[in-house]
């Protein structure tokens, strides 16, 4: 059994989850899930990052103190999280004095004993909203690529984390030990060392900064985001502290998914700090694209907005839906839209007419012809089905998911081809028994394939079809072992159940 210890970018408490949190965790739980589902032990874990100047303003613009916002805060992270289905194992808080600061404070230690910090004065130009310094041969017209605003020019006295000098270093690393997926995004990264490297500030005056972690031994400095934010992947399991859990770093295989605009931190910063602490490097770094909306960047002056919560109502809370839409339309490591037309499309077309449909026709079907029993033996569809096996799992390992998804998919089609070419409606007998049941071991396999991407909806399938392992399915210790996965591997598999709607039309 493999270990795999998969993290996401922890999300900032000063405002409400937006369309990108949804994207990346709903990624990441795919890949947990498959994880699991292979038979690797997970640990998946996801959290809050709950310090900075933003969190202080906006406490204060809506008159409440900095730990009473966060407090408000994540409950509305965990709450949406789990109506969508994310199965993380730890929710991690940097405002958590007994799990996150004693990491965070001993690697700040480690860091200045080993020369990679420097106390310096320094007159930089400042974004609040992305928490960074920028130069201006980064800036756009004057103002943050991002934020379209023109950042704060500020001069103080910081320590300073000396990423400059590790140029080669950080070239060798990203090219032997830290893999960049997918490969565009590692050239975007290597572009950036070509153009080298400059120092990062790594603490803020207590006087700008008030809310986070002092700096140890000298408390008029407040740490900033990197080593902050960023240590939560070891401070979750406890590393650099009496009771860590270096199975989960230094004995798995350690994957970071997050967004393309921090993927400069995670991979140049990150993967330095943990030299100079004497940790070592994580595996890999799986980076998403953004996603916009009908075309557009999302905007609120433009009103193109799209909340989580806008689009669940739409679809009466069937989160599996929006998980669907986005595994479906978005390749890892690209961009992607999100389209209110071609939502209802795909709702329609793939998951009401091909999916759910097929399901009910075969079980209505079954229980008139042999009040669902089964009759499942060889079938000219079982060669299908193996090598859709080979391709879903070859395309899942790869974090290749849209075409995993469509390995799922292309038996859904195959299904409905076969079920109207041989108008299965009008036979009789043994025979309508057989190619009936060879349909409904074909969706039993579909059900299995859809089960890190849908997986609420994978099992509304498996206790319709009545299978023996139905109840389990969302289990984390769930395995699709080989058995599952051959045809007619369910041999205590007798009898279908009772069809339901999987997918109603919308609007009703």
């Amino acid at each position: 059994m493999s270990r795999q210890y998969i993290t996401t970018a922890i999300d900032y408490a000063n405002a409400s989850p937006h369309m990108g949190h949804v994207m990346e965790k709903i990624l990441a739980d795919v890949c947990a899930r498959w994880f699991r589902l292979r038979g690797d032990e997970v640990r998946f874990q996801i959290g809050m990052d709950e310090h900075g100047i933003k969190i202080q303003e906006t406490a204060a613009k809506q008159g409440l103190t900095p730990a009473a916002l966060v407090e408000k805060m994540a409950p509305v992270y965990r709450d949406l999280y789990g109506r969508l289905g994310i199965s993380e194992d730890v929710f991690v808080r940097t405002t958590d004095r007994d799990a996150h600061w004693p990491t965070v404070i001993e690697l700040w230690k480690r860091l200045e004993t080993s020369g990679a910090l420097e106390k310096r004065s320094y007159a930089g130009l400042y974004c609040v909203g992305c928490e960074r310094f920028y130069t201006a041969k980064d800036l756009v017209d004057g103002k943050c690529p991002l934020h379209l605003t023109v950042p704060q020019e500020v001069k103080e006295e910081n320590w300073f984390f000396l990423l400059g000098r590790e140029t080669a270093w950080l070239q060798e690393a990203l090219a032997k030990e830290y893999r960049i997926i997918p490969e565009q995004r590692a050239h975007e990264t290597f572009s950036l060392l070509d153009r080298g490297l400059e120092d990062v500030s790594f603490s803020r005056p207590r006087s700008s900064l008030e809310w986070g972690i002092p700096v140890p031994g000298d408390e008029g400095q407040t740490m900033y985001v990197w080593c902050d934010a960023l240590t939560n992947y070891i401070s979750g399991i406890g590393l650099l502290t009496d009771h860590a859990q270096p199975e989960w770093w230094d004995d798995a295989t350690v994957t970071h998914v997050i967004g393309k605009d921090i993927a400069r931190f995670h991979a140049l910063i990150w993967p330095a700090m943990l030299k100079h602490a004497g940790v070592t490097l994580p595996d890999r770094l799986l980076i998403h694209g953004f996603l916009t909306s009908e075309g557009q960047k999302m905007s609120k002056s433009i009103g193109n907005v799209v909340s989580p919560e806008e689009v669940l109502a739409h679809v009466d809370g069937n989160a599996d839906v929006l998980r669907f839409y986005l595994s479906h339309e978005i390749p890892v490591g690209n961009d992607g839209d999100f389209s209110w037309k071609r939502f209802d499309e795909l709702y329609d077309a793939k998951l009401r007419n091909q999916l759910g449909n097929l399901l009910n026709r075969v079980l209505v079907l079954l229980r008139k012809g042999t009040e669902g029993e089964l009759a499942i033996g060889p079938h000219a569809l079982s060669p299908d089905v193996e090598r859709q096996w080979t391709s879903y799992r070859t395309a899942m390992d790869a974090f290749e998911l849209q075409d995993a998804l469509q390995a799922a998919w292309s038996l859904c089609v195959s299904g409905n081809v076969f079920i109207d070419t041989h108008k299965l409606w009008t036979k009789k007998g043994e025979e309508k028994t057989k190619e009936l049941s060879a349909l409904a071991e074909l969706l039993r396999h579909v059900s299995l394939m859809l089960l890190p991407f849908i997986p609420r909806t994978a099992q509304r399938m498996a206790r319709q079809l009545h299978l023996p392992y139905a109840d389990r399915m969302l289990a984390k210790d769930f395995v699709i072992t080989d058995e599952m996965k051959a045809w007619g591997g369910v041999a205590d598999w007798k009898r279908v159940g009772e069809p339901e709607i999987l997918f109603p039309p919308l609007g009703k």
